[in-house]
C-alpha cells in the first residue's frame, strides 16, 4: 500500500488503532467519543449514524433505510434494514401511471433504518442503546453551525420539496435554508430521538411515534397503517462475495445493487483490463463499458430474491461474465441491452477498533431530503419507493410488503479470509461505480484509502451520459472521445461524484492499526486515536 498521497485532494490519511470516518466532522467525533467511553466499532458507527440524522439532514433522516456489513473479529455479517411497501401499494393502486412518483407520500416505504440500529446494538454493541443518542440530542436541542456543503444542498432542495407535507415548517427558517455557519436547532427532533432512545425503537414501530406518523399520513395523502409499521423487521443476510485478484469484494445481496460492482469487476477481469495502464483512456473505457453492461442487467433482473427469477450466482457466473466481456469493443464505445444469465442523498460511514471489529455502514433518505414529507417530530421520510417498477411482470414491480431495488451499498474487502478494508462511496447510482473505481485503485494500484478517494472519478449519470471530474487528465478525456464516448467534464464544484469514506487494515493484526480516509468532496472527517 502506498501511504504517501499521489493525488491532490489536500488531505492526508489518518493512521490510528481506533478510527471513524464519516461525511460530517461532528458525527465522526460522536463516534470517537463512543469508542473512548468503552464502546466498540459498532457503537461508534451507531453514535455517528444517529448524529448524522441531525447534522446532515440533507442526506438522511429518521425516516430512512440502512445497510451494514460487520466484521466481528472472525467473520462477516450483513444487515438489510431497507423498508417494505405499505399494504395498500398494489399494482392497481398505481394504475394509469407510467412510472413511480419521484417525491411525496407515494415514494415512502416503511423506514427500516431505526430497526437496523436496534439490531446492530443488540447483536454487537457494548454501550447502552440510549447512550448512543447523547450527541445527536445535544445538537438538536442546542444547535450547531451548518457546514458548507450541507448548506448548499439544503438550499438547492427547497424549490423541489417546499410544497411537500411538513417540509417548509420543519426545515426552513423564514422561508430559507440555513446558511453556512448559521446555527440550526431542531428541538422537536430532539424529543423524537429521546423517545426512540428510551424505548429502544418500540415507539417508532408499535407506539406513540408510529401512531403519529400514521395519523399524519392519513391526513396528508399517505396510506400507511399501524400494521405496516408493526410488521416490519430488518433482515440479517449473508454478504455476497466475489473474488477480484487476490481480494474478495463483499456486498449486500439483492434487493441491494452491490452486485452491479461485482459484475462489472468480473467483466473487466474477463476483458483483461490490466493490459492497459492505470489512469489511461483505454482502462477507463473498459470500466465504463463494463458498468453499462452491469447496469443493464441490474435494471432488468434485480429485485427482492423471491421475485428475481434467478440467483445472484447466475449473474456472477464466470462464463456469463466472460460472454458479456466478449461484446466489448476495446476501441469503440458501445450500447448494451440486458444479457441472458438464466441457466435453467445518502451518508456512508465506517469504524474500526483495536480489538479487530470493523463495520461498513450506510443510511439514506435517497434523493437529498428524500420524499420531502416530514412527519411531526422531525421524521423526514425517504423516497426509496420511487425505485419500484410499474411494468407488469417486472421482477421489481411494486407489491405490498415488498422491498424495492436499492442503491445504497456498504462494501467490504477481505484477503485470504482476513479483513482488509471497510469502504463505501455514497451518491445514488454512483455507488457501484464508485466501488468499482475504489477497488481497482486499492487492489491494482496499491493506493491507500485517502488516495483512492482523491483520484479523479467518472460517472454514468441517471440519464446514461458519461461525466468526468474536472481533475480527469485532458489526455484521458480526449482518448475517451476518440473512442466514441460523449464525455461531459463537470465543473470543479460538482457534487455528482459521490463521497467516499474508508478504513483499511495496516496489517494482519488489529494491533497494527488502521489507515482511514474521508472524501475531500464533502465536509467529512476521518479521525482516530
Amino acid at each position: 500500500m502506498i501511504i504517501s498521497p499521489p493525488f491532490g485532494g489536500g488531505r492526508a490519511p489518518v493512521l490510528a488503532r481506533n478510527t471513524v470516518a464519516s461525511s460530517q466532522p461532528l458525527a465522526t467525533q460522536a463516534g470517537i467519543e463512543a469508542l473512548q467511553n468503552g464502546g466498540n466499532a459498532v457503537d461508534a458507527a451507531l453514535a455517528t449514524a444517529i448524529t448524522l440524522t441531525v447534522v446532515e439532514p440533507t442526506m438522511n433522516g429518521l425516516g430512512g433505510d440502512g445497510f451494514a456489513i460487520i466484521w466481528d473479529g472472525k467473520k462477516l455479517h450483513g444487515l438489510n434494514a431497507s423498508g417494505c411497501a405499505p399494504a395498500a401499494w398494489t399494482p392497481e393502486y398505481f394504475a394509469g401511471q407510467s412510472a413511480m412518483p419521484l417525491i411525496g407520500w407515494n415514494t415512502v416505504t416503511v423506514p427500516g433504518m431505526i430497526a437496523g440500529w436496534i439490531e446492530l446494538s443488540r447483536k454487537f454493541g457494548k454501550l447502552p442503546f440510549a447512550q448512543l443518542f447523547k450527541r445527536a440530542i445535544a445538537y438538536a436541542e442546542s444547535g450547531f453551525p451548518v457546514s458548507p456543503v450541507i448548506a448548499r444542498q439544503w438550499r438547492e432542495a427547497i424549490p423541489i420539496l417546499k410544497n411537500q407535507p411538513g417540509f417548509t415548517e420543519s426545515f426552513l427558517i423564514d422561508g430559507k435554508a440555513p446558511a453556512a455557519g448559521q446555527i440550526w436547532r431542531y428541538p422537536e427532533q430532539a424529543r423524537t430521538l429521546k423517545e426512540i432512545a428510551n424505548t429502544e425503537g418500540e415507539a417508532f414501530y408499535r407506539g406513540s411515534l408510529a401512531k403519529s406518523m400514521v395519523d399524519f399520513a392519513q391526513k396528508t395523502g399517505g396510506v400507511f397503517t399501524l400494521e405496516d409499521f408493526a410488521n416490519y423487521q430488518a433482515q440479517w443476510v449473508e454478504p455476497l462475495a466475489f473474488d477480484y485478484g487476490e481480494y474478495t469484494l463483499h456486498e449486500i445481496p439483492p434487493n441491494g445493487s452491490g452486485i452491479v460492482a461485482q459484475m462489472a469487476l468480473g467483466i473487466l477481469q474477463a476483458a483483461n483490463v490490466k493490459q492497459y495502464p492505470a489512469n489511461s483512456a483505454k482502462r477507463i473505457h473498459l470500466q465504463v463499458e463494463a458498468m453499462r453492461m452491469a447496469f443493464a442487467d441490474a435494471y432488468a433482473f434485480i429485485s427482492e430474491p423471491a421475485t428475481m427469477g434467478l440467483s445472484p450466482s447466475q449473474l456472477l457466473n464466470p462464463d456469463y461474465l466472460a460472454s458479456r466481456a466478449a461484446l466489448i469493443n476495446h476501441e469503440q464505445a458501445g450500447d448494451y441491452a440486458a444479457g441472458d444469465p438464466h441457466t435453467g442523498g445518502t451518508v456512508y460511514l465506517c469504524a474500526a477498533d483495536e480489538a479487530g471489529m470493523m463495520i461498513s455502514y450506510i443510511q439514506s433518505n435517497f434523493k437529498g431530503f428524500g420524499s420531502g414529507v416530514v412527519a411531526p417530530g422531525g421524521i423526514a421520510f425517504h423516497n426509496r419507493g420511487m425505485s419500484f417498477s410499474l411494468m407488469d411482470g417486472h421482477p421489481n414491480q411494486v407489491a405490498p410488503g415488498k422491498r424495492p431495488f436499492h442503491t445504497i451499498l456498504p462494501a467490504f474487502l477481505t484477503k485470504d479470509s482476513k479483513p482488509s478494508m471497510a469502504f463505501g462511496v455514497m451518491g445514488g447510482n454512483m455507488q457501484p461505480q464508485g466501488h468499482l473505481q475504489f477497488v481497482m485503485r486499492f487492489v491494482d494500484e496499491y493506493l491507500n484509502p485517502q488516495a483512492c478517494s482523491d483520484a479523479p472519478r467518472w460517472r454514468i449519470d441517471d440519464a446514461g451520459e458519461l461525466t468526468v471530474e474536472t481533475s480527469m487528465p485532458n489526455a484521458v478525456v480526449e482518448g475517451l472521445r476518440q473512442m466514441g464516448h460523449d464525455v461531459l467534464v463537470m465543473p470543479a464544484n460538482s457534487l455528482d461524484f459521490g463521497s467516499a469514506q474508508a478504513i483499511a487494515c495496516l496489517g494482519d493484526d488489529p494491533a497494527d492499526g488502521y489507515i482511514a480516509g474521508s472524501d475531500h468532496r464533502r465536509d467529512g472527517l476521518a479521525a482516530g486515536f
